[in-house]
């Protein structure tokens, strides 16, 4: 997974501290979610131990560019109202570029 040598970035990121944590969170959260089952956020916690908030950052990661950009769907899951959101990776591994 040549993509995620890619480097990450934010205000508070700091290669030195933070590259080698953040990589291996991504890699556990594609593991978990790459042959396309369904997962809500503490499901995929309990796969990972990584926690919620790191996993949906994970999630938002991989649908980039420089990370993949992998198709993740997300869907409520059960009463829309309980607000229980479920994510899977889903079609092919990658997008397609310009409809090729």
């Amino acid at each position: 997974m040549n993509e995620f040598n890619a480097e990450f970035n934010g205000s508070d990121y700091k290669s030195k501290h933070d590259k080698n944590r953040l990589k291996g969170q991504i890699l556990r959260v594609f593991n978990a979610v790459k042959f396309g089952g369904w997962f809500t956020l503490d499901e995929l916690h309990h796969i990972t131990n990584d926690p919620h908030a790191s996993i949906s950052a994970q999630l938002r990661h991989l649908r980039k560019e420089k990370f993949g950009a992998y198709n993740i769907e997300k869907r409520p899951r059960g009463d829309r109202s309980n607000g229980l959101w479920e994510y899977r990776l889903w079609g092919a591994f990658r997008r397609k570029e310009n409809g090729s």
